[in-house]
């Protein structure tokens, strides 16, 4: 048993989700920012504990692409690694700026210094995927109430009764974000004022429901 990988585990998952959880902030920051709220005041500490998990698990397409991306990652700089001694890799981008500064530095010391690129690499790619999710969805989301173009997929009924047909942007523990039907307006109200909440316009039950369920 590698113990030395196991400890070294140990210290990167803890400050892997440490940095997921910033980026789950700023995401969701960036995000109803746009729609002109302040996500902080409606939000738990466990609402932003588990943020970066609902962004993640919110659609499977999001989360396969981004396992597809990071073992992409991890392949092309252990490939890169192990090639660090050949010509072509001396004068890729990622070895010429090395051995620019360090000009003296063996292929093993090449070697090591791609296997670290890997990590810096991934996480500047997962920032990019929730910063630029957070601003795209954003976007998209206030262009669409702005033209009054919502795909209308939810009905709460509220503790009165009163039946609405609306566009659900999100939810946490303790808040409801959405937009009646022909509204332009973001309404927040508490979970609790809402009695039931209906999906009526369900992809699964639709033609080809599974590959529409990839895509929800």
């Amino acid at each position: 048993m590698d113990y030395k990988l196991i400890e070294k585990l140990q210290t990167l998952l803890p400050l892997g989700y440490l940095y997921l959880i910033i980026l789950g902030i700023l995401r969701d920051g960036v995000f109803f920012y746009l729609l002109g709220i302040n996500f902080l005041k409606y939000s738990s500490i466990m609402d932003i504990l588990i943020s970066p998990l609902a962004e993640l698990t919110s659609q499977p397409i999001i989360l396969v692409t981004l396992l597809l991306m990071v073992i992409g990652f991890v392949l092309y700089y252990n490939f890169l690694a192990n090639n660090s001694h050949k010509k072509w890799v001396r004068d890729s981008v990622v070895g010429k700026k090395y051995l620019k500064k360090n000009p003296d530095s063996s292929d093993a010391d090449l070697k090591n210094h791609i296997t670290k690129q890997v990590y810096f690499a991934i996480a500047f790619m997962i920032a990019s995927f929730f910063l630029g999710g957070g601003v795209g969805t954003g976007i998209n989301v206030r262009d669409r109430i702005t033209n009054n173009n919502l795909k209308i997929k939810h009905r709460i009924t509220d503790d009165s009764g009163n039946q609405k047909d609306i566009y659900l942007i999100d939810s946490n523990s303790a808040y409801y974000f959405y937009v009646e039907k022909g509204s332009k307006i973001v309404t927040i109200v508490p979970v609790g004022s809402i009695k039931k909440i209906e999906l009526i316009n369900n992809k699964m039950f639709e033609k080809g429901g599974f590959l529409n369920f990839l895509t929800l």
